[in-house]
């Protein structure tokens, strides 16, 4: 009688699973409070890891950054906002959790393609009678630079978009 080893059946090993988890958890926390104000160090706290561990094995999971991610959902809302058309730009600069104007601006505009003022004023037209779900989906802004680090002067490392490429 020969012994032949069992097919084990294959998929993540219980660890993976658990950081899945995890990161579920911090992307969740993203999407519930994008407007609070928010930072990579802080998320990883909450679920018990290093700022960079996390960082990595969220790009990795999602493929971009948690602070690209936040971004994404904080422009995505401002997008929503600004088609109502009832705030004017900076209201809703601040009503996202962004807190400074010019960051906002260039975040959206690198995501969307025009500046928040050129898109409010393009968009109320745009979406006129259509149900605000179809609007959001046909809206999404759609992120098509890397994702790079950026040292602060804190000797800690922020993620934030790579510039626009241009000529050389």
């Amino acid at each position: 009688m020969s012994s032949t080893p069992h097919a084990r059946p294959t998929g993540p090993a219980p660890s993976q699973l658990r950081e899945l988890a995890l990161l579920r958890r911090v992307r969740d926390r993203i999407d519930r409070e994008y407007a609070r104000p928010l930072d990579v160090e802080a998320l990883a706290r909450g679920v018990n890891m290093s700022a960079g561990h996390l960082s990595r094995r969220f790009r990795a999971a999602y493929g971009e950054s948690p602070y690209a991610y936040l971004m994404t959902r904080r422009i995505e809302r401002a997008m929503a906002l600004l088609r109502r058309g009832d705030l004017s730009v900076t209201e809703v600069c601040f009503t996202v959790g962004c807190s400074s104007l010019g960051t906002f601006s260039t975040r959206f505009t690198e995501l969307v393609g025009v500046p928040p003022s050129v898109y409010r004023r393009q968009a109320a037209d745009a979406t006129v009678g259509m149900p605000s779900c179809v609007a959001k989906r046909v809206t999404r802004p759609v992120r098509e630079r890397p994702v790079r680090d950026r040292p602060t002067g804190d000797g800690t490392v922020r993620n934030r978009e790579a510039p626009a490429p241009g000529p050389a």
